[in-house]
Protein backbone atom coordinates (compact mmCIF):
# COMPACT_ATOMS: atom_id res chain seq x y z
CA UNK A 1 0.00 0.00 0.00
CA UNK A 2 2.64 2.53 1.13
CA UNK A 3 4.16 1.77 -2.20
CA UNK A 4 1.10 2.45 -4.36
CA UNK A 5 0.44 5.61 -2.45
CA UNK A 6 3.83 6.47 -3.56
CA UNK A 7 3.97 5.99 -7.12
CA UNK A 8 0.23 7.98 -7.45
CA UNK A 9 1.97 10.66 -5.63
CA UNK A 10 4.66 10.97 -7.51
CA UNK A 11 3.86 12.06 -11.43
CA UNK A 12 1.72 15.23 -9.65
CA UNK A 13 4.63 15.95 -7.14
CA UNK A 14 6.87 15.95 -10.34
CA UNK A 15 4.60 18.13 -12.29
CA UNK A 16 4.07 20.71 -9.89
CA UNK A 17 7.43 21.04 -9.34
CA UNK A 18 7.97 21.93 -13.05
CA UNK A 19 5.15 24.54 -13.43
CA UNK A 20 7.08 28.03 -14.17
CA UNK A 21 6.84 30.15 -10.80
CA UNK A 22 3.29 31.84 -12.27
CA UNK A 23 1.75 29.10 -12.28
CA UNK A 24 2.98 27.70 -9.29
CA UNK A 25 2.01 30.22 -6.84
CA UNK A 26 -1.32 30.26 -8.47
CA UNK A 27 -1.69 26.91 -7.23
CA UNK A 28 -0.60 27.51 -4.01
CA UNK A 29 -3.03 30.23 -3.77
CA UNK A 30 -5.79 27.36 -4.92
CA UNK A 31 -4.35 24.66 -2.09
CA UNK A 32 -4.22 27.73 0.60
CA UNK A 33 -7.98 28.27 -0.11
CA UNK A 34 -8.47 24.08 0.26
CA UNK A 35 -6.33 24.09 3.13
CA UNK A 36 -7.51 27.73 5.12
CA UNK A 37 -10.98 28.21 4.27
CA UNK A 38 -12.38 24.46 3.69
CA UNK A 39 -10.42 22.13 5.75
CA UNK A 40 -9.52 24.82 8.10
CA UNK A 41 -5.64 22.83 9.16
CA UNK A 42 -4.80 22.96 12.13
CA UNK A 43 -7.24 26.81 12.84
CA UNK A 44 -7.76 26.18 16.30
CA UNK A 45 -3.99 25.64 17.00
CA UNK A 46 -2.68 27.91 15.09
CA UNK A 47 -5.03 30.66 17.01
CA UNK A 48 -4.23 29.92 20.01
CA UNK A 49 -0.64 29.49 19.57
CA UNK A 50 -1.24 33.45 18.28
CA UNK A 51 -3.16 34.74 21.25
CA UNK A 52 -0.86 33.48 23.53
CA UNK A 53 2.58 34.36 22.36
CA UNK A 54 1.36 38.03 20.91
CA UNK A 55 -1.23 39.12 23.46
CA UNK A 56 -0.32 42.44 22.76
CA UNK A 57 -1.96 42.58 19.19
CA UNK A 58 -5.30 43.44 18.97
CA UNK A 59 -8.20 40.66 17.27
CA UNK A 60 -7.80 41.78 13.59
CA UNK A 61 -4.18 41.78 13.76
CA UNK A 62 -3.64 38.35 15.09
CA UNK A 63 -6.41 37.41 12.41
CA UNK A 64 -4.53 39.05 9.50
CA UNK A 65 -1.28 37.36 10.91
CA UNK A 66 -3.31 34.01 10.50
CA UNK A 67 -4.14 34.70 6.57
CA UNK A 68 -0.62 35.59 6.05
CA UNK A 69 0.90 32.34 7.30
CA UNK A 70 -1.13 29.76 5.92
CA UNK A 71 -0.09 31.47 2.65
CA UNK A 72 3.25 31.60 3.43
CA UNK A 73 3.13 27.88 4.69
CA UNK A 74 1.29 26.65 1.78
CA UNK A 75 4.26 28.30 -0.17
CA UNK A 76 6.58 26.71 1.62
CA UNK A 77 5.25 23.10 1.61
CA UNK A 78 5.19 23.81 -2.30
CA UNK A 79 8.35 25.50 -2.71
CA UNK A 80 9.80 22.09 -0.97
CA UNK A 81 8.50 19.70 -3.62
CA UNK A 82 9.76 22.69 -5.91
CA UNK A 83 13.77 21.42 -5.21
CA UNK A 84 12.91 18.50 -6.91
CA UNK A 85 13.38 20.02 -10.70
CA UNK A 86 14.75 23.93 -10.00
CA UNK A 87 17.85 24.40 -11.05
CA UNK A 88 20.77 25.70 -9.25
CA UNK A 89 20.95 29.08 -11.08
CA UNK A 90 17.39 29.83 -10.40
CA UNK A 91 18.00 28.51 -6.49
CA UNK A 92 20.86 30.60 -6.45
CA UNK A 93 18.65 33.63 -7.28
CA UNK A 94 16.14 32.73 -4.98
CA UNK A 95 18.09 32.01 -1.73
CA UNK A 96 20.62 34.73 -0.99
CA UNK A 97 23.31 33.95 1.67
CA UNK A 98 24.46 37.16 3.32
CA UNK A 99 27.53 36.49 5.58
CA UNK A 100 28.94 33.07 4.44
CA UNK A 101 32.68 34.18 5.11
CA UNK A 102 31.37 33.91 9.00
CA UNK A 103 30.73 29.88 8.61
CA UNK A 104 34.23 29.45 6.67
CA UNK A 105 36.46 31.23 8.92
CA UNK A 106 35.68 28.21 11.42
CA UNK A 107 36.75 26.10 8.94
CA UNK A 108 39.99 27.98 8.50
CA UNK A 109 40.02 27.39 12.30
CA UNK A 110 39.93 23.37 12.07
CA UNK A 111 36.67 23.66 14.09
CA UNK A 112 33.33 22.03 13.19
CA UNK A 113 30.25 23.63 13.90
CA UNK A 114 26.74 23.03 14.79
CA UNK A 115 24.20 25.04 12.64
CA UNK A 116 21.02 25.79 14.55
CA UNK A 117 18.00 26.93 12.42
CA UNK A 118 14.57 27.47 13.42
CA UNK A 119 10.80 26.34 11.71
CA UNK A 120 10.65 30.11 10.30
CA UNK A 121 10.73 31.12 6.48
CA UNK A 122 12.38 28.63 4.05
CA UNK A 123 14.19 26.28 6.57
CA UNK A 124 13.87 23.37 4.11
CA UNK A 125 15.87 25.73 1.38
CA UNK A 126 18.82 25.85 4.04
CA UNK A 127 20.22 22.95 2.59
CA UNK A 128 21.26 24.93 -0.74
CA UNK A 129 23.71 26.15 1.29
CA UNK A 130 26.14 23.54 1.44
CA UNK A 131 27.65 23.87 -1.71
CA UNK A 132 28.94 27.25 -0.67
CA UNK A 133 30.65 25.86 2.69
CA UNK A 134 34.10 24.13 3.33
CA UNK A 135 32.49 21.92 5.74
CA UNK A 136 30.76 18.20 4.88
CA UNK A 137 26.95 19.39 5.55
CA UNK A 138 24.93 17.01 7.74
CA UNK A 139 21.35 17.46 8.60
CA UNK A 140 20.14 15.68 11.42
CA UNK A 141 16.37 14.97 10.66
CA UNK A 142 13.51 12.71 11.56
CA UNK A 143 12.94 9.64 9.28
CA UNK A 144 9.63 9.49 7.20
CA UNK A 145 7.37 6.86 7.98
CA UNK A 146 6.86 5.58 4.58
CA UNK A 147 9.97 4.76 3.27
CA UNK A 148 9.70 5.44 -0.57
CA UNK A 149 8.20 8.93 0.29
CA UNK A 150 11.41 8.61 2.74
CA UNK A 151 13.83 8.42 -0.06
CA UNK A 152 12.64 10.90 -2.30
CA UNK A 153 12.68 13.30 0.60
CA UNK A 154 16.55 11.96 1.23
CA UNK A 155 16.81 12.46 -2.63
CA UNK A 156 15.68 16.13 -2.22
CA UNK A 157 17.57 16.81 0.46
CA UNK A 158 20.39 15.77 -0.57
CA UNK A 159 20.25 17.47 -4.08
CA UNK A 160 22.84 20.32 -2.52
CA UNK A 161 25.52 17.87 -1.28
CA UNK A 162 24.29 17.12 1.92
CA UNK A 163 23.99 13.81 3.83
CA UNK A 164 20.86 12.87 5.67
CA UNK A 165 21.28 11.87 8.88
CA UNK A 166 18.40 10.25 11.08
CA UNK A 167 17.78 11.51 14.75
CA UNK A 168 18.88 8.89 16.23
CA UNK A 169 22.78 8.22 14.32
CA UNK A 170 23.36 11.81 15.00
CA UNK A 171 26.11 10.85 17.68
CA UNK A 172 27.90 8.39 16.35
CA UNK A 173 27.77 9.87 13.06
CA UNK A 174 29.66 12.84 15.06
CA UNK A 175 31.86 10.99 16.79
CA UNK A 176 33.70 9.03 14.01
CA UNK A 177 33.77 12.22 12.05
CA UNK A 178 35.48 14.00 15.21
CA UNK A 179 38.04 10.57 15.34
CA UNK A 180 38.30 10.56 11.47
CA UNK A 181 39.07 14.21 11.91
CA UNK A 182 36.27 15.13 9.20
CA UNK A 183 34.95 19.15 9.23
CA UNK A 184 31.37 18.85 9.30
CA UNK A 185 28.44 21.34 10.19
CA UNK A 186 25.61 20.21 11.77
CA UNK A 187 22.20 21.72 11.07
CA UNK A 188 19.33 21.03 13.30
CA UNK A 189 16.25 22.80 14.17
CA UNK A 190 15.69 23.22 17.98
CA UNK A 191 12.80 25.49 18.38
CA UNK A 192 9.80 22.33 18.40
CA UNK A 193 8.79 20.97 21.75
CA UNK A 194 10.88 18.47 23.17
CA UNK A 195 9.90 14.72 23.87
CA UNK A 196 8.20 14.56 27.32
CA UNK A 197 11.26 11.46 27.94
CA UNK A 198 13.98 14.36 26.96
CA UNK A 199 13.45 17.23 28.79
CA UNK A 200 15.96 18.32 30.78
CA UNK A 201 15.38 22.25 31.25
CA UNK A 202 12.71 24.72 30.63
CA UNK A 203 12.47 28.89 29.94
CA UNK A 204 10.51 31.35 28.37
CA UNK A 205 9.98 31.16 25.06
CA UNK A 206 7.84 33.88 23.70
CA UNK A 207 7.27 34.95 27.01
CA UNK A 208 5.92 31.52 28.19
CA UNK A 209 7.52 29.06 29.82
CA UNK A 210 8.13 25.60 28.07
CA UNK A 211 10.53 23.11 28.02
CA UNK A 212 13.95 23.64 25.90
CA UNK A 213 15.72 21.35 23.00
CA UNK A 214 19.11 21.22 24.59
CA UNK A 215 20.73 18.61 22.72
CA UNK A 216 22.12 20.69 20.33
CA UNK A 217 24.02 22.57 23.52
CA UNK A 218 24.74 19.49 25.09
CA UNK A 219 26.85 18.22 21.86
CA UNK A 220 28.44 21.31 21.03
CA UNK A 221 29.63 21.00 24.29
CA UNK A 222 30.53 17.07 24.28
CA UNK A 223 32.45 17.64 20.89
CA UNK A 224 33.40 20.77 20.94
CA UNK A 225 31.59 22.10 17.95
CA UNK A 226 31.34 25.76 17.65
CA UNK A 227 27.62 27.19 17.30
CA UNK A 228 26.09 29.20 14.79
CA UNK A 229 22.41 30.34 13.90
CA UNK A 230 21.12 31.20 10.73
CA UNK A 231 18.36 33.78 10.17
CA UNK A 232 16.02 33.44 7.62
CA UNK A 233 14.16 36.39 5.78
CA UNK A 234 11.16 36.01 3.48
CA UNK A 235 12.02 39.28 1.80
CA UNK A 236 9.76 38.58 -1.32
CA UNK A 237 7.64 35.76 -2.49
CA UNK A 238 9.61 32.86 -3.80
CA UNK A 239 12.91 35.15 -2.08
CA UNK A 240 15.12 34.31 0.66
CA UNK A 241 17.68 36.11 2.54
CA UNK A 242 19.84 33.81 5.08
CA UNK A 243 22.26 35.39 7.53
CA UNK A 244 24.52 33.84 9.70
CA UNK A 245 24.83 34.78 13.52
CA UNK A 246 27.52 33.59 15.91
CA UNK A 247 26.09 32.03 18.67
CA UNK A 248 29.42 29.94 21.12
CA UNK A 249 33.04 29.64 19.50
CA UNK A 250 33.96 27.89 22.65
CA UNK A 251 30.84 25.93 24.01
CA UNK A 252 32.47 24.81 27.13
CA UNK A 253 33.16 28.21 28.06
CA UNK A 254 29.39 28.80 28.93
CA UNK A 255 27.55 27.84 31.91
CA UNK A 256 25.21 25.21 31.27
CA UNK A 257 21.42 26.02 28.96
CA UNK A 258 23.28 29.56 28.79
CA UNK A 259 23.77 28.57 24.35
CA UNK A 260 19.91 27.26 24.10
CA UNK A 261 19.10 31.00 26.04
CA UNK A 262 20.86 32.72 23.50
CA UNK A 263 19.38 30.80 20.73
CA UNK A 264 15.55 30.81 21.63
CA UNK A 265 16.23 34.72 21.97
CA UNK A 266 17.55 34.99 18.47
CA UNK A 267 14.27 32.45 17.44
CA UNK A 268 11.83 34.81 19.39
CA UNK A 269 13.63 38.66 17.79
CA UNK A 270 12.94 36.32 14.30
CA UNK A 271 9.63 35.75 15.25
CA UNK A 272 8.79 38.96 16.62
CA UNK A 273 10.17 40.66 13.11
CA UNK A 274 6.97 39.05 11.17
CA UNK A 275 4.81 36.34 12.89
CA UNK A 276 3.43 35.26 10.09
CA UNK A 277 6.43 33.22 8.90
CA UNK A 278 6.62 30.89 11.79
CA UNK A 279 5.53 28.01 12.01
CA UNK A 280 2.32 28.28 13.76
CA UNK A 281 0.64 24.90 13.00
CA UNK A 282 2.58 22.78 15.90
CA UNK A 283 1.80 22.24 19.21
CA UNK A 284 4.92 24.27 20.56
CA UNK A 285 3.54 25.57 24.00
CA UNK A 286 1.49 22.29 24.52
CA UNK A 287 3.62 21.85 27.54
CA UNK A 288 3.31 25.05 28.99
CA UNK A 289 5.14 25.57 33.19
CA UNK A 290 2.59 27.45 35.28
Amino acid sequence: MQFLVYILAYPLLWLISILPFRLFYLLSDFVCFIIYRIIGYRKKVVRENLALTLPHLSKSELKEIEKKFYHHMCDMFLETIKTMSISPQEMEKRFRVTNIELVNEYAKKGKSVILVASHYASYEWLLTVNPKIDFKGIAVYKRVANPYFDKLVRKIRSKYDTELVETRKAIPTMAQNQRDGILSMYGLASDQSPKLDRIFHSMKFMGIEVPAHTGAEMLAKKYDLSVIFVKVKKVARGYYEATFVSIADNPNDYENFDITEKYLREVEKQIYEAPEFYLWTHKRWKHRIE
